[in-house]
């Protein structure tokens, strides 16, 4: 098992789990494949960072997206974590969450920001978020649309 950048290779995989995790609706799949390609087409580009899990078997398992918050000194945001559904609940999301972590301290970064949707498919990424530490900065009421409010959580490095 090891964290490693994310390679042209990875790019199926990586589509295949954002759908099979069933929370993000078409026009989501759509950004995090259009993330997926930027980075993966432009080496110059500076604003995403992706990172695959890959398993003993050499599959990908999971996926880390972030980037530098434009206008801030060493705030990064957290774009996308997903994990395949048939190995959820094995440490996956942790293992990239620390590595990225990890990676960004080591770079002088200072605090990580998570946005995610106040709805029901989304209580399962904000416990996610509240047992790794995050603290919930701030809610805004139907941000997304009715009835989806933004929630924000960050987390000091």
């Amino acid at each position: 098992m090891v964290v490693r950048k994310t390679e042209r290779q990875d790019f199926e995989s990586i589509r295949s789990i954002v759908i099979a995790t069933e929370v993000f609706n078409k026009e989501e799949i759509d950004i995090a494949v259009e993330l997926l390609e930027i980075f993966l087409s432009d080496p110059n580009q500076q604003d995403y960072e992706i990172y695959s899990y890959i398993d003993s078997e050499e599959k990908v398992c999971g996926y880390i997206c972030i980037g530098p918050t434009p206008a801030t000194t060493a705030t990064y945001d957290l774009y996308w974590i997903a994990v395949d559904p048939s190995t959820q609940s094995k440490g996956i999301g942790t293992v990239l969450l620390n590595f990225t972590e990890d990676v960004l301290r080591q770079r002088g970064g200072r605090l990580l920001i998570a946005e995610t949707s106040s709805t029901e498919k989304y209580d399962k990424t904000r416990e996610f978020y509240e047992r790794k530490k995050f603290q919930k900065l701030a809610h805004i009421k139907e941000y997304y649309k009715p009835g989806d409010d933004l929630v924000i959580y960050g987390k000091y490095l």
